[in-house]
């Protein structure tokens, strides 16, 4: 009782915020009975909405806790990485959006399992092993970044609410199951646009009272006379730029390949919403990243003997000199909406993907509405099993999800990207490319070399290349080129 009066702001808004989440999936259901309504809002959203929908998709506690905790490890040279995020969403939205968009609405295709095998696979076979090797891929890819979002939101309820991990893990998958499960995609984007609004105040918030505590913006000047913080304002200080440059790469290109990113291209109602959600698309990620990715650096002025970089921003959240009581209240739901605002799209793709392309195929054709129940039972299940591993989490935030987000550049960049702007391209090159682009990575990681060059480079040039060669040696598709094909583009 005594902390629900102290905390009566943060009682409130987490009350309202979750009344909008059930409402939210009330207004999701009703618009959910199909197919193409639960997994893609029925194609007709507009580009202001999936815009935001977008970058708060992208924005999770990857970006308020993971990122601003590794800019304390790297110092300003971590900045590198958000600005390719930026980059990489403007153009993801000018040369991957319009054609994924066309495409996906001409072929009917929901996921992008169902994308590449329209693309690359003659005729409709529903069990050809590229659809099935693009799901398991995605299924497994998800569950890790789920962990890492998992892990994100039970820190910061641990902290503010001073309750157990395991507890706060369990808070958040209640929450997010919930709605998720319910509403689909309609309820995800509807739920996209607050939580992307409160990102936004919350992003400004937070280095607005981080850097007034350590004495003013101007005040990260302190720390270049400071012994032992001269690698804060070295390129290659806190870590190689050319592992800074492999690990932004991989986190960057996701944006032009990851399942959960180009859903909302599939949602969208015609080109003029492209053209429309592109800026709103930048705009955002551009002041949310661009507020978080240097608190690490003055945290530097608050914090001393940090050993796990993700608890830095969780901390300073609940320290009263930092922040006013008020301010924290407001940031908990932002940063709760941060985490859900990516965990509620990673399930439903994970999900979708799961039912429609790796136990639809083997079931026999079903009517619409069971298709959806047992999509929804898949979204529990994806998120019951994330949870239980967040428990024990493998790894620190952004490890997990820069593991996650090398895996789908390296598997899917060669098939979405140069399906969309070459003609040339088969099923064989498409699996070379993702055998040998993940051999690459796994191996490369197992002999140690990415302390040298991060992984994802070789293993992305070696996906590249296989694709290439393999799509210049084996028959070409029969000829596309009339409009709605991948040659017509």
């Amino acid at each position: 009782m005594a902390w629900i009066t102290e905390h009566w702001l943060a009682v409130v808004l987490l009350t309202a915020y979750t009344a909008m989440l059930l409402h939210n999936a009330w207004l999701g259901s009703k618009a959910s009975s199909g197919l193409a309504g639960y997994y893609v809002g029925g194609r007709n959203l507009g580009g202001v909405v999936i815009g935001v929908s977008f970058f708060a998709t992208l924005a999770s506690t990857n970006s308020y806790i993971g990122h601003a905790g590794k800019g304390y490890e790297f110092g300003l040279a971590w900045m590198f990485f958000a600005i390719c995020l930026v980059v990489f969403t403007w153009v993801s939205w000018r040369w991957v959006g319009p054609g994924m968009r066309r495409f996906a609405t001409e072929w009917d295709a929901l996921t992008l399992p169902d994308y590449i095998g329209r693309r690359f696979v003659v005729g409709r076979s529903e069990t050809h092993p590229l659809r099935l090797a693009c799901a398991v891929v995605i299924v497994f890819a998800s569950v890790l970044y789920l962990v890492a979002i998992f892990k994100g939101a039970g820190h910061l309820f641990q902290q503010f609410l001073s309750i157990p991990y395991e507890a706060a893990v369990g808070i958040t998958l209640l929450i997010v199951m919930v709605y998720t499960s319910i509403g689909g995609f309609v309820s995800v984007v509807r739920t996209d646009v607050a939580q992307g609004v409160l990102m936004i105040l919350g992003s400004m918030t937070i280095f607005f009272f981080v850097t007034q505590a350590a004495g003013g913006v101007g005040s990260v000047t302190q720390l270049v006379e400071m012994p032992g913080k001269e690698f804060l304002f070295e390129l290659n200080g806190g870590i190689p730029f050319v592992v800074l440059l492999g690990i932004s790469l991989s986190g960057a290109l996701k944006l032009l390949v990851d399942p959960r990113q180009l859903s909302r291209f599939f949602a969208l109602r015609d080109e003029h919403a492209a053209r429309q959600g592109i800026w709103v698309a930048v705009i955002g990620l551009l002041l949310i990243q661009f507020c978080v990715f240097p608190v690490g650096v003055y945290a530097h002025l608050l914090l001393e003997g940090v050993t796990d970089t993700d608890l830095i921003v969780p901390t300073l959240v609940t320290d009263r000199d930092v922040f006013p009581l008020w301010a924290g209240d407001f940031l908990l739901v932002a940063i709760i909406a941060a985490a859900m605002s990516s965990m509620d799209s990673v399930l439903l793709v994970s999900a979708s993907t799961l039912y429609r392309n790796l136990v639809a195929p083997f079931t026999g054709e079903r009517n619409q509405r069971y298709q959806v129940r047992w999509t929804r039972i898949a979204v529990i299940g994806f998120a019951v099993v994330s949870a239980g591993l967040a428990l024990e989490p493998p790894g620190d935030i952004v490890t997990i999800t820069i593991f996650s987000g090398s895996l789908y550049a390296v598997c899917f960049f060669p098939a979405v990207v140069l399906g969309l702007h070459w003609q040339r391209g088969s099923a064989a090159a498409v699996l070379a490319s993702m055998g040998s682009g993940t051999a690459v990575l796994i191996a490369w990681l197992a002999a140690g070399l990415n302390v040298h060059l991060h992984e994802v480079i070789p293993a992305l040039a070696t996906s590249i290349v296989v694709y290439v060669t393999v799509a210049l040696v084996t028959p070409q598709l029969p000829d596309t080129s009339e409009p709605g094909s991948p040659a017509g583009y």
